[in-house]
């Protein structure tokens, strides 16, 4: 975790540390079942060496994709004043460097935190979600998105993606069965090479999307936590995130499809009508989070001992 003024979460950092170790044991038995399947420890290799590719593509150009998915532009003092002044108040009381700040123009009230670093991070709002939240709230919102930065989790986050877009690649290449050797079948089991392949990647792709959807759910609760205690008012979060909500329900599923595939770094995911609470989900449920800040919020209210 970087160095600030953030509520330290061993929880978080232990999870983020497992879901590493538990990826990258994932990717070397990818690259050995491929291995295995090939008879060719060269192709192996190779693939082993393209999937370090993406693994570092991904981290060096996370928040320039990132952006350009959200068609979101990076704004300076002079454009968006009242912005940077509250980010700016945010990173000097949790003693943390700004992070560059940008906006996107979509209606869909959301926000999220990427790249590489701390001092490579960027921290995007939609004019929907300035123009549906108070200042109070939109506080609260961007303590949330500081905190992903502090704990470095997008990081965790962006890398820990890539072993799953590498599996998925496989699984789409290998159902064209050509480029794997056609019919070709493997002198074991008699099984066509694609098939094998498939079913490598589809394991690989299943365990890793399970890993990320876990992690990604817990790191919304922490960083609810964290940017609650920062700001001192959890009821600020609360309300915005149920303001969120209700206002993605009332957006078209057309608009929400758009922008879907940032679910997992939005402060609240484009999907409509969802109580959030099964196994795929991205974030923990709008419940479990208003809960949680109001355990929060009942324990600041407390008088001090």
């Amino acid at each position: 975790m970087a160095h600030s003024r953030f509520v330290k979460d061993r929880g978080l950092t232990a999870r983020m540390t497992l879901v590493m170790f538990l990826l990258g044991l994932l990717f070397v038995v990818l690259v050995v079942g491929l291995m295995a399947v090939f008879r060719s420890p060269g192709l192996g290799l190779l693939i082993g060496v393209a999937g370090l590719g993406l693994v570092w593509w991904q981290w060096y150009s996370s928040d320039t994709v990132a952006m350009k998915a959200m068609r979101a532009r990076e704004v300076t003092p002079q454009q968006a004043p009242e912005l940077h002044g509250m980010i700016d108040r945010l990173c000097a009381l949790a003693d943390m460097p700004k992070p560059r700040v940008g906006i996107a123009d979509n209606r869909l009230p959301n926000a999220f935190a990427t790249g590489r670093s701390p001092e490579r991070a960027v921290v995007v709002v939609t004019t929907g979600i300035m123009q549906t939240l108070n200042a109070e709230e939109l506080e609260g919102v961007l303590a949330h998105e500081l905190s992903h930065v502090a704990h470095r989790d997008v990081l965790v986050m962006t890398v820990a993606s890539s072993a799953g877009i590498l599996a998925g690649t496989l699984t789409q290449g290998a159902q064209y069965g050509a480029i794997f050797g056609g019919g070709r079948r493997d002198n074991n089991n008699g099984l066509p090479v694609w098939l094998l392949v498939l079913l490598v990647s589809v394991v690989t792709y299943a365990v890793s999307f399970v890993l990320i959807k876990v992690l990604s759910r817990y790191r919304e609760l922490s960083a609810d936590r964290s940017g609650a205690y920062l700001t001192m008012n959890p009821q600020g979060l609360a309300s915005a995130l149920q303001k969120i909500t209700g206002e993605i329900n009332t957006i078209p599923q057309k608009d929400l499809r758009a922008t879907q595939s940032m679910n997992a770094f939005f402060i609240a995911p484009a999907v409509r009508g969802a109580s959030l609470k099964t196994l795929t989900s991205t974030h923990p449920s709008l419940e479990q989070r208003l809960e949680q800040l109001a355990r929060i919020q009942a324990e600041l209210g407390r008088p001090a001992l």
